[in-house]
């Protein structure tokens, strides 16, 4: 039997991915989605600020998130989700319910910190 060999990303092509440290300075109830969802502001500091939905409701309010450093990725083109366009896409890892915990630094950082 022929093994079927597997291509892994290379490096070069997950260097693409701009995943950048920022601070979530915004994030309120995103009404007109159906999957129950934030609309929030993320800061990332000398870059600015970009616009994102997010379905992280299960785990964590919005007022809560005010202040909160998370991993994003921003080289994806805008999306647009209902009503919003949504410029970047955070990261979590997602649970068996489909709740997400979001990916944070260990310690504050400079928001607009490169990952990787």
């Amino acid at each position: 039997m022929e093994q079927k060999e597997e291509k892994g990303l290379t490096w070069d092509e997950f260097m693409k991915v701009e995943m950048r440290v920022g601070t979530i300075i915004s994030a309120e109830e995103f009404k007109e989605v159906r999957n129950p969802a934030y609309k929030m502001i993320i800061d990332f500091g000398k870059l600015g600020t970009k616009k994102t939905s997010a379905q992280i409701t299960k785990l964590y309010d919005p007022e809560k998130l005010i202040g909160k450093q998370v991993i994003v990725v921003v080289n994806f083109p805008p999306k647009q989700i209902a009503n919003f366009m949504s410029e970047c896409l955070v990261l979590g890892g997602v649970g068996e319910n489909k709740e997400v915990t979001l990916i944070e630094p260990e310690r504050k950082v400079e928001n607009g910190t490169r990952i990787g």
